[in-house]
Order: C-alpha cells, then sequence, then structure tokens
C-alpha cells in the first residue's frame, strides 16, 4: 500500500485508451468511444468481491452517500459509527440527514458490538462497520445485533480492499459495501471508490442518484427517463482507467503486503512490551498495516516519536490525529459547516464533549500503525524491524 507505489506499463495503457479517444465521460458519446473503462472497472470489482453488482464513482465519501442515500437513510435517522474511523465517514452522514452516533471501539480497532447494541434507540437505522487499517470490525457479533434489532449493515472497507471474513470478500458481508480508490488506498484510480451490492434494487439506485437521476436503459442519453432526483458522482474514465489496470494487481499487492508485514512480525512477536490487534476469528487481513499496541499510552507516544526521529517512517499515532479520531472532531460536535443542518440533526446530535469514550481512549491511545509500503526491499523491511524492535526495546 499504497497501489501508486507501482504504477506502470498497464496503467499507462489503460489512460492511453481513453486519451487517444478523447472521450474523458463515462456516459455518452458512444460513436466516438472505443472503450468503456468504468463499466470494465465495474465488472471486475463486482467478480472479485463476489457480487452481483458494483458501481464506481468518484470517491470513497461519495460511495458511503451513496450507500446511505440507496438504502434510505433519511432526515433524523441515526447510524452507528465507530469513534475510530476517517471523517468522511460522519460526513456522508450528515451530508444525507442523518445523524452520526458515535460508540467504543474494541481491540479489533472496529465496532465494539456491545456498544452498538447499548446506542440503539427507535431512530436508529443503519450500523456502519469501518473495517480500519486493513482489517474488521467482529462482523459475526454485529451481524447478530442488527439481525436483532432489524438494523441494516453497511461496510465501510475503504481501508480493507482485498480483506476477507469467513471466505467472503470485505464489503459483501453487509447489506451494501463501499470501497476508496484514492491516491494512497492499496488499490488507487487517483480518484474513486465504488459500491458493491447483491441487490438489485440497491444497483438500480445507486446507479441512478450517481448521475442526475439517469435510469440508462436506453442508448440516447437525452432521451433517458428520470425516476428520482440525483447529483453528480461520477468517475472519469481516465480515473477509472487507472483503476482497471490496478484491480489486476491486487492480489499482487496483497501477497507483497503480507510478506512484509511477516517480517516485521517475526521481529516484535517476542518483545514482552508488543501485543496485537485481535483479528475476528475467519477474519484475513489486508496487510496493509501492522498494528500494535504497547502497555501505557506515555510508552507509546515515546516510541511514536523517535520513530519518526530515527526515520521509521510512515507510522501513525491515531490517537493525536485530526482527521481519524474523535478527540479533535470539533467540527462535527458543533456542526460546523457551510450549509443549515436540520432540527432533527442539531437536536439528535449527543453532546459530545459529555460522551465517555474512555474505553476508545485506552485502546487508541496504546496503539501505533505502520504503513506496508510495497516498494520496499526486503533488506529494508528487515533494517526497518530491527529498529523498531531496538526502539521499543529501549523506550516501550
Amino acid at each position: 500500500m499504497p497501489g501508486f507505489e507501482f504504477f506502470g506499463d498497464l496503467e499507462r495503457k489503460e489512460v492511453n485508451d481513453v486519451l487517444d479517444s478523447g472521450v474523458l465521460m463515462r456516459y455518452g458519446f458512444d460513436k466516438a468511444r472505443n472503450h468503456w473503462k468504468a463499466l470494465e472497472l465495474e465488472q471486475q470489482v463486482a467478480e472479485r468481491m463476489e457480487v452481483k453488482h458494483a458501481h464506481v464513482v468518484s470517491s470513497g465519501t461519495a460511495a458511503l452517500t451513496v450507500a446511505l442515500m440507496a438504502t434510505h437513510i433519511n432526515s433524523g435517522d441515526e447510524v452507528i459509527l465507530p469513534t475510530f474511523t476517517f471523517v468522511a465517514s460522519f460526513e456522508a452522514i450528515l451530508s444525507v440527514g442523518a445523524v452520526p452516533i458515535l460508540v467504543d471501539v474494541d481491540d479489533t480497532l472496529g465496532l465494539n458490538a456491545e456498544a452498538v447494541e447499548k446506542a440503539i434507540t427507535k431512530k436508529t437505522k443503519a450500523v456502519m462497520a469501518v473495517h480500519m487499517c486493513g482489517s474488521m470490525a467482529d462482523l459475526t457479533s454485529l451481524r447478530k445485533v442488527c439481525k436483532k434489532h432489524k438494523l441494516i449493515l453497511i461496510e465501510d472497507a475503504c481501508q480493507a480492499i482485498g480483506g476477507t471474513f469467513n471466505n467472503k470478500p470485505l464489503g459483501s458481508i453487509g447489506k451494501i459495501g463501499c470501497f476508496s480508490f484514492d491516491y494512497v488506498k492499496t488499490i488507487t484510480c487517483g480518484e474513486g471508490g465504488a459500491i458493491i451490492t447483491n441487490s438489485k434494487d440497491l444497483f438500480t439506485k445507486a446507479q441512478a442518484y450517481t448521475d442526475h437521476g439517469h435510469d440508462h436503459l436506453g442508448t440516447d442519453r437525452g432521451a433517458d427517463k428520470h425516476p428520482i432526483l440525483g447529483y453528480n458522482f461520477r468517475i472519469s474514465e481516465l480515473n477509472a482507467a487507472v483503476g482497471v489496470a490496478q484491480v489486476k494487481r491486487l492480489d499482487d499487492f496483497i501477497a507483497i503486503q503480507k510478506k512484509h508485514y511477516r517480517i516485521i512480525e517475526e521481529v516484535l512477536k517476542n518483545i514482552p512490551e508488543v501485543t496485537f490487534r485481535r483479528i475476528p476469528k475467519g477474519g484475513v487481513q489486508n496487510y496493509s498495516f501492522f498494528n500494535f499496541f504497547l502497555p501505557t499510552k506515555a510508552a507509546t507516544k515515546r516510541v511514536h516519536e523517535a520513530f519518526g526521529k530515527q526515520g521509521v517512517d510512515a507510522t501513525f499515532y491515531w490517537f493525536d490525529n485530526n482527521w481519524h479520531y474523535h478527540k479533535k472532531w470539533d467540527h462535527l460536535k458543533h456542526l460546523k459547516g457551510l450549509n443549515y443542518f436540520s432540527n432533527a440533526q442539531y437536536d439528535g446530535l449527543p453532546n459530545y464533549y459529555k460522551s465517555d469514550f474512555s474505553a476508545s481512549d485506552a485502546i487508541i491511545s496504546k496503539t501505533i500503525s505502520c504503513l506496508i509500503k510495497l516498494s520496499w526491499t526486503e533488506e529494508e523491511v528487515r533494517e526497518r524491524a530491527q529498529k523498531m524492535a531496538k526502539i521499543i526495546k529501549e523506550l516501550g
């Protein structure tokens, strides 16, 4: 991770196909084009993720937004999500008029199913399971909670493409799943995302909503009917072309990540101070991040700071991160935006300054995540692992 480390002839060939025709838009201009890159990417994603339908969009944020709309998350509906995620998760929820309800994570770094169940009210409509840093939340427990309370399970698998749960690809477990293909994801389109589902109804709604409500039933775009209102979340053919090449390389990328991950794991696993995130039974991560815990918050901060000073790059201490952890989300807590939020959102949003997220804090404050790069040589990975071990033994 990320896929941009390995841009090459495959990506150039697919992009040049588009440039040679001059048709950059995914819809229309049929006589001028000799390519359908977005459609090809959708077919590849659906096949790789073992689902009936895939629809590609302009970003992972767009994918989440469209997934919420397609599943009829409406004004004032509550959507439960974790305290550890990317800001796009709650942005998407707010954008459709719904209310983001944050709950604690557990040692999977994903939603704690018991915390989810305690947060359910008569307004709860969906649970957004966010698979952070290459691995999944406890989907067995979350599915039980959703089934018991008749809630929609939405998978935000933007950081975990290629991982599996009970031999099924992540993103295909819930009612609808979402991926990001932005610049720093395991596979990239530069900008892009995808929605996957086995529901024909959700797919039909999603592809209409992302293109101003077009039904896409005919061959004359100007004659399309518009059964619903929609917006523009289309991906371009140029972006999709990059994705067409990258999806073909996904399994190779994961194999490289796994190899590098195992080298680091082998060195660090014998250090008493180091423990690892829990991978739920039946789960296989995509190895894009190496995630570990240290005994105390103070030790974790010392080690992370030393990593940076001593050249162990691409490591993250999420507890102090602006984009990924609840502590610095003042814009959410105050609903700071350019638009007017509904009374249902103002009234429904909890006072997060009074919320007790000590269970999440206890976990995330002791977590370090290390990006696994594709471009490292084996020698570089081994040197990195030894340097990490030395720092942890001295400061952990």
